[in-house]
C-alpha cells in the first residue's frame, strides 16, 4: 500500500483493517478522515514510522468477520443506510439501555471515591439524548431522501427538490452533531484515565469500562461510514441527479 500523501479516509477505505490500527492508536478517522495521515499521527502524539509498520502488518492479514469495508464504496447507498441502520443504529439504542444502569450501580458501588463517574454519567446521558435525536432524523429525513433519490437516478426519473434545498444541507447539520459526539467521547475517555481500573474495581466496574470502550469503538466506525462514504457518495449522487 502507498501511504505517503494519502489521507486517513483514503487508507481507511483502501484498507480496512486500517480502522482497527487508528481506533488502537487514537487517529481519528471518522470525524476528521481528510487529514492527511502525517498531520493525524502529530495530532495522536503517535510516530508516523509505527503508524506505517502497523498498516503493513495489518494488510497482511484478513479483514475481521464482519468488518466494514471499502466495499461499501460500490454497494447500493439504500444497502448501505440498512447497514447503519440495522448494525450501528440498533446497536447505539441496545446498549445505551445496557450502560445507564451499569454506571448507575457502578456510582452506588464506587461513587463516593470516584467522583468523576458521576461526571461520565452526566455526559453519557446528554450524548445518549443527543445520539436518539441525531438517528431519528436520519432515518426519517435524510435516509429516505437519499434512497428516493437512488431510485429515481436509477429509473432515470426527475426528482422533486426536497424542502431542506440540497443533501448537503442536512448533512452539514449531521456531521456537526458527529463532531459534537467524538468530542463527547474523547471527554469520557479522559474522565476515565483512558479506560484504566482503579485498585479495587468490581467486575461491575470491568464491565462498564468493557460497554463504555466498545460503544466508543461502534460510534466511531458509525460516523466513518456515513461521513467517509455515505454522505460523499450522496452529493455525488445528487450532483450526477441534478
Amino acid at each position: 500500500m502507498v501511504i505517503a500523501g494519502k489521507t486517513v479516509r483514503e487508507l481507511a477505505l483502501e484498507l480496512p483493517q486500517a480502522t482497527r490500527v487508528f481506533e488502537r492508536l487514537g487517529i481519528d478517522y471518522c470525524c476528521h478522515g481528510e487529514r492527511q495521515l502525517e498531520e493525524a499521527c502529530a495530532l495522536a502524539h503517535v510516530e508516523m514510522e509505527d503508524v506505517e509498520r502497523s498498516l503493513a502488518d495489518a494488510e497482511e492479514r484478513p479483514a475481521e468477520p464482519g468488518q466494514d469495508n471499502a466495499s461499501w464504496l460500490r454497494a447500493p447507498l439504500f444497502g448501505l443506510i440498512a447497514h447503519i441502520i440495522q448494525k450501528h443504529h440498533y446497536f447505539v439504542r441496545r446498549e445505551l439501555r445496557r450502560i445507564e444502569p451499569l454506571l448507575s450501580r457502578v456510582i452506588a458501588s464506587h461513587g463516593e471515591k470516584h467522583p468523576e463517574l458521576l461526571e461520565v454519567q452526566q455526559r453519557f446521558r446528554a450524548l445518549g439524548d443527543e445520539l436518539i435525536q441525531h438517528m431519528l432524523k436520519e432515518e426519517q429525513i435524510l435516509f429516505p431522501y437519499v434512497t428516493r433519490l437512488e431510485e429515481c437516478e436509477g429509473r432515470r426519473q426527475p426528482m422533486a427538490p426536497p424542502q431542506f434545498g440540497t443533501a448537503e444541507n442536512p448533512i452539514r447539520m449531521m456531521m456537526h452533531e458527529h463532531e459534537g459526539a467524538g468530542s463527547a467521547l474523547r471527554t469520557i475517555r479522559a474522565k476515565t484515565d483512558n479506560y484504566r481500573l482503579p485498585d479495587g474495581a468490581c467486575a461491575g466496574y470491568e464491565t462498564l469500562f468493557s460497554a463504555l470502550q466498545d460503544f466508543e469503538q461502534d460510534l466511531h466506525q458509525h460516523i466513518h461510514l456515513e461521513n467517509n462514504l455515505l454522505f460523499p457518495r450522496t452529493v455525488e449522487l445528487e450532483g450526477v441527479h441534478d
